[in-house]
């Protein structure tokens, strides 16, 4: 079947209309001809985008439904303008092995729809102690991870780096020394004090970042971090950028809009890592810019509601964020002057399809991944809207501009208006 999706501008400011064929994209040029095409769509001057790429997403499935499936995840992340995501492995089972693998590739196989690209564990349960079967999985996987938790042994995080590199595959690292917690649940910080919060030290992070740094420096394997949340973190990763270290870096956008001061004393204000101080926000922002940070990846977490519900002690940490977070940071980066759009999509597209060796570019002979925004639409965020079965997020009651129009995946349309 052919479609013909007509008057839509590109990140470049460009005119133009993009034409399907059998889910490839077969024409690209302004004026094609409607005969062309079975079904055609006029957004009238709506901006078409490279399909987005969040490689930082909770699908919850298997193990945990009550929370999320593969089926509302991905339409969630289709509403989100995302036609990609990586998915982490902290699951019932843990895919450690080929086998635990499969009974998620079989249910991505039979409800996405969107492209999802699972990450296998680092070791074994992600229990630190075991390599997982990575030799298994390879083929299979977009990368390593366990995230949720850091890999406290330097002996194996090394080792963890040497099969990634023989393997060519990213380790993506959430990083965090849990000796250094002591028991904390939001940022140790002005807003902790005051009311009397248990507060996580920015150590927790950055000091792990600083060990792998040292170990990517001897195994040369590809290395990500996950969701950076201190200044101490860019500044590291800004080094060892300069001095050639093969690292890239994520950040979320609750990390980039809100601070400690501006924390509730509720569930939909909890993630790890936490909300930080102001000067750390301003970092992140600063290593947007600069392009330190090469892209922003939601940590899409959801959880029902009585998880969340028990306040900034009791609730269990995670948000959701794929459907709100590009129209959040075209608001609070674009609108505002503090990056280009084309910077933007460098972000939720560009560089993460390089790093995990995706392509979603809007060139003919490509599969046609792409999403269209009506980037005028002004309206207030409200979670009753979203297609994910979970509904905790710090921007409820947000205005924001940008709204996902269209998402085609494969060729086939995975939301629409």
């Amino acid at each position: 079947m052919n479609q013909l999706i007509k008057n839509v501008i590109t990140v470049e400011g460009i005119k133009t209309d993009v034409l399907v064929s059998d889910n490839i994209i077969s024409e690209i040029s302004f004026g094609i001809d409607e005969n062309k095409a079975e079904v055609v769509f006029d957004f009238n001057n709506k901006y078409i985008f490279p399909g987005f790429t969040d490689v930082h997403v909770h699908l919850r499935e298997p193990g945990f439904f009550y929370k999320e499936t593969i089926k509302t995840g991905t339409k969630a992340a289709a509403h989100g303008g995302f036609t990609d995501v990586c998915s982490m492995p902290n699951l019932n089972p843990v895919p450690s092995n080929y086998e635990t693998l499969k009974k998620q590739l079989d249910i991505i196989e039979k409800d996405a729809v969107i492209n999802v690209h699972p990450f296998g564990s680092i070791t074994v349960d992600q229990n630190g102690e075991k390599l997982a079967e990575m030799d298994e999985m390879a083929e299979y996987v977009i990368g390593f991870s366990d995230d949720g938790r850091g890999v406290q042994s330097e002996g194996m995080m090394k080792s963890a780096m040497e099969k990634a590199k023989a393997l060519g595959k990213v380790i993506s690292a959430h990083c965090e020394v849990n000796e250094l917690l002591e028991g904390g649940y939001i940022h140790k910080g002005d807003y902790a004090k005051k009311h009397n919060h248990k507060g996580i030290c920015s150590e927790s992070e950055w000091k792990q970042i600083e060990r792998d740094i040292l170990l990517v420096k001897e195994t040369g394997v590809k290395y990500h971090v996950c969701h950076i949340s201190t200044r101490e973190s860019v500044e590291l990763i800004r080094q060892a950028k300069k001095e050639g270290v093969d690292i890239t870096c994520e950040t979320a956008p609750h990390y980039l809009v809100f601070n400690d001061s501006m924390l509730k004393d509720e569930g939909r204000y909890k993630m790890n890592p936490p909300i930080r101080s102001e000067e750390d926000r301003q970092a992140l922002i600063a290593g947007v810019c600069d392009g330190t940070i090469d892209m922003i990846a939601t940590d899409h977490a959801p959880h029902s509601a009585e998880e969340k519900a028990k306040g900034l002690e009791k609730s269990l940490n995670g948000i959701v964020g794929i459907e709100t977070s590009f129209a959040v940071c075209y608001t609070h980066l674009v609108k505002t002057g503090k990056i280009t759009l084309k910077r933007l999509i460098e972000l939720y597209s560009d560089n993460p399809c390089k790093r995990f060796l995706l392509d979603n570019s809007l060139k003919v002979g490509n599969r046609a991944n792409f999403t269209i925004f009506d980037l005028d639409n002004e309206y207030e965020i409200n979670s009753a809207d979203f297609l994910s079965m979970g509904k905790s997020t710090p921007f409820e009651g947000m205005k924001v501009f940008g709204s996902c129009e269209m998402t085609m995946a494969g060729g086939k349309i995975a939301w629409s208006k």
